[in-house]
């Protein structure tokens, strides 16, 4: 088998005069669990549905296990689709609906009835065969939903946005039910989503998209921790941005400044001394404390705080600069008045660079 289970190669998709994908380029180890994060309208289940065959690129090509399969049609790439909508049959039973593939294959009825226990059993359903859809819940349709997709054992499951219907504790359980299946079965898996958390925590890696772009490919840590833009920086979690420029390199260590408050960041190629940037802290990589800790410590007075529970939310005015930062396991019942004075400290590895871009 090749290294790359699926390749996309420079995808361009057109609907009349608008643009969905631009000259998408990525690839999906075997067994890899690749999530597609971006807003709505910004290409990735254009992408899911081009790389399923239901959608013709008008420029660009797609691979499975170095194989074009750009112009074959959809059933015949062997692959498993779940849907949002469940897109289940409400006349036909749990066991009928996941049967359905391997009827239209013309597999052998002891077969059939094999692998479709099989199936529900993967998925925490067994012995629902004979039920009817409408007496399942919205979780137990959507476990249907995944069975059917496995059950003709696909070189590659899609799903596109498919716990988006589901209540928050139902989407918690049935994102952690979904990695366990999909790794049990070495399955390599394209899974689109707009859910931040949803991503972060079940994906190997994350692909985010803005208007038909790849923006930026790699592993939730990576995603998270070092964004490589505005777009991705503000759109898995919270940022503060602010725009800044470098005043100095001291070894592995640039000095930068935004308005009149100073900070350290780690140096890295392509930016030098002079140069205009965009500067992203995360709330919680803002340390307050009631005394000054160290001289890289700075003043902010608080102008509204929040008790959220597991986070304490204040928001700060800090030498003319706005910043939100998030207080952890806050010790205190008490969120500190209007005008209270704390000191913040920030480490230089938090500080994270960006090329200052337009807005727009």
């Amino acid at each position: 088998m090749s290294k790359i289970a699926i390749a996309v190669e420079g995808v361009t998709v057109r609907f009349g005069d608008s643009v969905a994908l631009r000259q998408v380029s990525l690839s999906i180890e075997p067994g890899e669990l690749l999530l597609l994060l971006g807003p709505s309208g910004c290409g990735k289940s254009t992408l899911l549905r081009s790389i399923a065959g239901f959608v013709a690129p008008e420029a660009g090509r797609v691979l499975f296990d170095g194989a074009d399969v750009t112009q074959v049609p959809p059933h015949q790439r062997q692959i498993g689709m779940v849907f949002q909508s469940f897109a289940l049959f409400p006349h036909l039973s749990v066991g009928e609906n996941v049967a359905f593939g391997l009827r239209e294959q013309r597999r052998p009825t002891s077969e059939i009835q094999e692998r479709v226990e099989r199936a529900l059993s993967d998925v925490k359903m067994g012995g629902f065969g004979a039920r009817r859809v409408d007496q399942l819940s919205g979780g137990e349709q959507q476990r249907v939903a995944l069975a059917r997709a496995l059950v003709t054992r696909p070189r590659c499951l899609l799903l596109d946005e498919p716990l988006s219907n589901l209540d928050a504790g139902l989407r918690h359980s049935m994102r952690e039910e979904i990695r366990r299946v999909c790794k049990e079965h070495g399955l390599t898996t394209l899974y689109v989503t707009h859910d931040q958390k949803e991503a972060l925590a079940i994906a190997d890696r994350i692909a985010v998209m803005k208007a038909g772009r790849l923006e930026q490919l790699g592993s939730p840590w990576e995603v998270y921790r070092t964004p490589r833009s505005r777009n991705v920086a503000t759109f898995l979690g919270e940022t503060n941005l602010l725009e800044a420029k470098i005043t100095a390199l001291e070894g592995q260590t640039l000095r930068v400044k935004a308005g009149t408050l100073e900070l350290a960041a780690e140096a890295r190629p392509g930016l030098e001394v002079g140069q205009s940037v965009l500067l992203s802290i995360r709330p919680e990589c803002l340390q307050l404390s009631d005394v000054r800790q160290s001289d890289a410590a700075f003043s902010a007075k608080t102008l509204k705080s929040s008790y959220l529970g597991e986070i304490c939310e204040h928001e700060l005015s800090c030498q003319g600069l706005s910043l939100r930062a998030y207080e952890l396991n806050p010790q205190s019942p008490h969120a500190p008045p209007a005008g209270s004075e704390l000191w913040v400290q920030v480490r230089r590895s938090d500080v994270v660079l960006l090329e200052s871009e337009p807005t727009a």
